[in-house]
């Protein structure tokens, strides 16, 4: 059976099996809607939790960034497995003990403020939307690659399948869905790591394979990387170039964004008792440490095979790198994507990969008469190309394709369900209709949904980055933003709806700020993204850190000299904090 019928097959009996959970757990009632009726057992959490934070960014961008960063790039590593510890022990037995339904909620509970409330659904929309923006352009890189269609067609193709389970299933349908989306995530990322890392080092582990001996070359497989991507001109696979700074701030940007990303916290509201929540983190830390593990085998086998395929001779002799009339079928098809791209700037019909920022070795790239880097890799392709790369079988490269919508769709649909939370319940309900019926809030959700499934596939069309780099932005906005104010809401009882509000809005602010002026949005940015412009030489993606010691900082300040939280705000913090 060739490629496409074989994707046509697996995605499509996929997208069956996805159907038929969420018309079988239809919610009926808010509590369904919202926290599937707090009966989630803990694995069966775990997992969905695992398959709700495991998003497009971690499927398709995570080995992708490593590939291409290298020892940097396990800083993503470190910081998003890293929150979950963060959210065990500071956060999730005592979210679950509040026993309400949203992040807005206890928010707007703890510091008696409708107000802060509303700060809170701010700040949620604005990190969610962030975040989706990432995940709707992985399901358009997906299908436009194996569908065989345009990242338009395959957007509306995914908004469709998110909107059909997520309006009629809610939080209740969603879960069971993830639990099965986890499945196939999981199997179709380790196959073909299984199959590569056999292939490449005999060794069929890829964990193993990671430190192991090349076949036929004697030498271990990040000696052998390092070799050849220097002799390009790129740096060494194993070396950093960020600063210690920039690397620790990126870390606890992402750790603490994690512990503060509202469709994460919410899966703990779903269990049946407060020690379940501490179980529900413990297997989905478990469950993500899986493709978290096998990742950083992923990227250097990528990468060794990608430079390898272009570069199939020695650098300097003529004949060393491909021809371009005989590129393989991988490299056509991605092409026809856009996101593979070649310009022949020396005329001579030959690929020439290699690093021309570094002016050592465009020196020598000039002797051979190459006359620049003519390939242009877009690093979300990485993980999706790899099995066509290696050669593995039809069926390993359709389950894949399964695999990467599978797990941009579980993350969309979670953070889309947030949103219609907050919309629905922590504002039409809590703030401008209190009396509103329960039938009338459940449909009120279900309309959030669908208008927010539009706005996701339009930032899904027209993103502010590739997928990795959009979602690091997201978690940066839940650090400054919601994690101080959560964490303080449980652990202080001097903070009150003044300062809470304040860090919120000044944490959010600053980080904001900070990232449209490097990075831009939609636009240009304002100033050059470099280290030598950066605070403190705190890049974007690590800023979020600062936003949240500020809005400490600033939540504390501002809480010293206001009025204190009454009486009753005390006895719910104390109720928050005493086991049961």
């Amino acid at each position: 059976m060739d490629l496409q019928t074989l994707t046509y097959v697996i995605v499509g009996g996929s997208f069956l099996l996805y159907i038929a959970i969420a018309f079988l757990s239809q919610a009926r009632t808010t509590g369904e809607f919202y926290v599937a009726g707090k009966h989630v057992h803990p694995v069966a959490n775990g997992m969905a939790t695992a398959a709700d934070w495991m998003s497009a960014a971690s499927f398709i961008s995570m080995a992708g960034l490593i590939a291409f960063l290298g020892y940097d790039g396990t800083v993503y590593l470190m910081g998003w497995t890293g929150g979950y510890v963060l959210l065990a022990l500071l956060l999730a037995p005592y979210l679950r003990k509040f026993g309400k339904f949203t992040v807005p909620e206890f928010i707007g509970d703890r510091y008696a403020s409708q107000a802060a409330r509303v700060v809170a659904v701010v700040c949620l929309i604005l990190i969610s939307f962030t975040y989706v923006a990432g995940q709707m352009r992985g399901v358009g890189i997906v299908f436009s690659r194996f569908l065989y269609v345009d990242i338009s067609v395959g957007l509306m193709i995914g908004m469709a399948i998110v909107f059909f389970y997520a309006v009629l299933g809610g939080m209740k349908g969603i879960t069971y869905t993830q639990v099965a989306q986890y499945c196939v995530l999981i199997f179709a990322y380790t196959v073909p790591a299984v199959f590569i890392s056999l292939q490449v080092t005999g060794t069929p582990i890829p964990q193993i394979a990671f430190g192991s001996t090349v076949v036929g070359d004697g030498g271990f497989l990040l000696e052998k990387l390092d070799r050849i991507v220097t002799e390009l001109g790129f740096a060494a696979y194993t070396s950093g170039s960020k600063s210690r700074a920039d690397v620790f701030f990126i870390a606890l940007s992402l750790m603490i964004g994690t512990a503060g990303l509202p469709h994460v916290i919410v899966r703990f509201f779903t269990v049946p008792r407060v020690r379940d929540a501490r179980w529900s983190a413990g297997w989905a830390l478990l469950f993500i440490a899986l493709l978290y593990t096998t990742a950083p085998a992923v990227a250097a086998l990528a990468r060794l095979n990608l430079t390898e395929t272009i570069q199939p001779g020695p650098v300097s002799s003529p004949e060393g790198n491909l021809a371009y009339e005989n590129r393989p079928p991988w490299f056509e098809t991605w092409e026809d994507t856009g996101l593979l791209r070649f310009e022949d700037k020396n005329g001579d019909g030959r690929i020439q990969y290699y690093q021309d920022a570094n002016e050592a070795f465009a020196a020598t790239a000039r002797s051979y008469g190459w006359n620049g880097n003519e390939l242009q890799v877009d690093r979300d392709i990485i993980v999706l190309a790899n099995p066509e790369i290696a050669g593995l079988p039809n069926w390993v490269v359709a389950l894949v394709a399964a695999g990467g919508i599978a797990a941009a769709l579980s993350t969309a649909a979670g953070l889309l369900l947030v949103i219609s939370a907050a919309v629905s319940h922590d504002l039409l309900k809590s703030v401008f209709a209190p009396k509103i019926s329960e039938r009338s809030e459940l449909r009120a959700g279900r309309i959030s949904v669908a208008i927010a499934v539009l706005l996701a596939g339009y930032l899904g069309y027209n993103p502010p980055g590739f997928v990795a780099q959009v979602v690091a932005l997201a978690f940066g906005l839940a650090a400054a933003s919601l994690f101080p104010v959560i964490l303080l809401g449980i652990f202080t009882f001097r903070v009150n709806k003044q300062g809470a509000i304040a860090g919120m809005v000044s944490g959010l602010t600053f980080t904001v700020g900070y990232i449209v002026y490097f990075k831009g949005v939609f636009v240009e940015p304002f100033a050059e993204n470099i280290p030598e412009n950066w605070l403190f030489g705190i890049s974007p993606e690590g800023i979020g850190a600062l936003g949240a010691a500020l809005n400490f900082a600033v939540a504390l300040g501002v809480s010293a000299i206001t009025r204190p939280p009454s009486a009753e705000v005390r006895a719910l913090v104390e109720r928050l904090r005493v086991p049961s």
